[in-house]
């Protein structure tokens, strides 16, 4: 079992405000990960999202499990760290519940398949127990450098 705090997230997601999902990995078990983003009321997308009733939207509900699941991989693999992880799909995505200011979001996401530049991983996001989102995703893993290039390869990817 392995925790990481802010810094050590940061040292490997690229990421970082305001688009850095996660404030914390509570703990990294075989091929699963339990990370934590604490949701506030300062963040960016609530000032129109929804005026007068903020929730968080859902596709950062995705993106904070595409970073958990980020994290989860570069401790799997040690040879990914340095790359980029792009989402590549997202499978089976349900949303039950909002997420609003002053939740906690608890995320665990489980390894489905690894393999050299792609990984497939499932998981949910909670709240007080209570599932929130849910889904599958794919992802490609690719050089930092050449990233830009390496993106325009992914299917429904498209780069201005």
């Amino acid at each position: 079992m392995t925790s990481m705090d802010i810094g050590e997230i940061t040292g490997i997601l690229p990421h970082r405000y305001p688009m850095l999902m996660v404030d914390h990995i509570v703990e990294i078990n075989g091929e699963t990960i339990v990370g934590i983003k604490n949701v506030t009321v300062n963040e960016p997308h609530f000032t129109g999202h929804f005026p007068g009733f903020p929730v968080m939207p859902g596709v950062l509900i995705i993106e904070a499990m595409a970073q958990v699941s980020g994290i989860l991989v570069a401790h799997l693999a040690p040879h990914t760290r340095g790359k980029i992880m792009f989402l590549a799909s997202v499978e089976d995505a349900k949303f039950r519940k909002p997420v609003v200011p002053g939740d906690q979001l608890r995320i665990e996401m489980k390894i489905l398949r690894l393999k050299t530049t792609i990984a497939k991983i499932q998981g949910v996001a909670t709240v007080n127990g209570q599932p929130v989102a849910e889904a599958t995703l794919m992802c490609k893993l690719t050089d930092r450098l050449s990233g830009l290039e390496s993106a325009a390869e992914v299917p429904g990817l498209t780069l201005a």
